[in-house]
């Protein structure tokens, strides 16, 4: 690698490197804070290009997480995993379980579950090697495919973006652009269709966009991401690969309003105020695509669906929560939300110092 991990001032507590030649398995596992709790935060199977690129996106998930596992109200710090090659052609039970020693061997300051790439049933077989895993299947005793609560979670910090700009809310005959309708976009495009939205979607996977209009037909599709983000929306909802958000995309953008599933979708840090100087709203992801954590994180308590979907519907509470802290301090929500989470990170993680016998 070009650079290490000190270089890039992570402020990462811990950062794995593992390797199992036999299986193939090459991952990184980051956890940036245990200040809440044991860092929790799924693995990412990807063909990354470069150990340097796949790096960058395991600091940069695994804060994320902390900061979302905070504003949730959750008592886990956060982490993350990413596992380097093609999930279709690499994965297998033998990688999968070294994976799961490596997992084991953090000795619970890091639990692991689904991420892009990576299956309610890879999570059943990681689990035979680490009980540091969540995320499983109903019949291995798990919660199930997580997408369920993250497009919810979702849906709820849109509807309260909504009435954050339109007064009311509701997205009834709002035109919104879904990118990326895999797991989480094709559910979410369900709640859309369903509250009488009008949809567009676009996916760079053509069995993707072929299953929505299959469930939903009177979506629109557009050709690519960057073709919707020049079409007249008033929501843009990215649901795919993080830093879509960029100085270009965002002078190009068409929408009132930006709420989606993706994590880290503001490529560098100044791009929040660039949405906010062009008067577009942004609700911060790792604030409304919650859900999920939320679910595996119930999961660890004995899973109760309803239980978590409350929960979960309190994205909406929490999102006008830092909309409102937003204009009190004059400063864009992504912001704010940093804010919300640091207190709670600060004010609660102290108390592990506390002594208790």
């Amino acid at each position: 690698m070009t650079e290490g991990v000190f270089g890039r001032h992570s402020g990462h507590e811990q950062v794995v490197f593992c390797n199992d030649e036999a299986s193939g398995l090459k991952a990184i596992i980051g956890i940036y804070s245990t200040a809440l709790g044991p860092a929790l935060g799924g693995t990412r199977f990807y063909p990354y290009a470069t150990e340097d690129a796949a790096l960058d996106d395991v600091l940069a998930l695994s804060k994320g997480m902390a900061y979302k596992n905070a504003l949730a109200g959750l008592d886990l710090g956060g982490g993350k995993a990413v596992i380097i090659g093609d999930p279709n052609t690499l994965k297998s039970e033998a990688l999968l379980r070294a994976y799961g020693r490596f997992v084991d061997s953090l000795g619970g300051r890091y639990i692991t579950a689904c991420d892009m790439g990576t299956y309610v049933r890879d999570m059943d077989v990681v689990a035979r090697e680490t009980r540091h895993v969540t995320g499983r299947s109903p019949e291995d005793g798990g919660a199930g495919d997580s997408s369920v609560l993250t497009a919810f979670g979702v849906y709820q910090g849109m509807r309260a973006s909504a009435e954050q700009v339109w007064g009311v809310p509701e997205l009834t005959g709002r035109r919104v652009g879904v990118a990326g309708v895999g797991k989480v976009g094709h559910i979410l495009v369900g709640h859309l269709v369903e509250a009488g939205a009008r949809v567009v979607i676009t996916d760079v996977a053509p069995s993707a966009v072929e299953r929505a209009r299959a469930a939903y037909p009177d979506v629109d599709v557009v050709s690519d991401v960057d073709t919707m983000i020049e079409t007249e929306l008033d929501v843009f909802a990215p649901c795919a690969m993080g830093g879509v958000l960029t100085d270009e995309t965002v002078a190009a953008l068409r929408a009132q309003i930006v709420c989606g599933a993706a994590n880290n979708q503001l490529a560098h840090p100044g791009v929040d105020k660039l949405l906010n100087d062009r008067g577009i709203l942004f609700a911060p992801d790792y604030l409304v695509n919650a859900g999920g954590v939320i679910q595996v994180d119930d999961e660890r308590h004995g899973f109760d669906f309803a239980r978590a979907q409350r929960k979960t519907a309190a994205i909406f509470d929490t999102t006008k929560a830092v909309y409102e802290l937003a204009k009190a301090d004059g400063v864009p929500p992504a912001a704010a939300a940093d804010r919300l989470a640091e207190r709670r990170m600060t004010d609660v993680g102290r108390l592990r110092s506390i002594l208790t016998v």
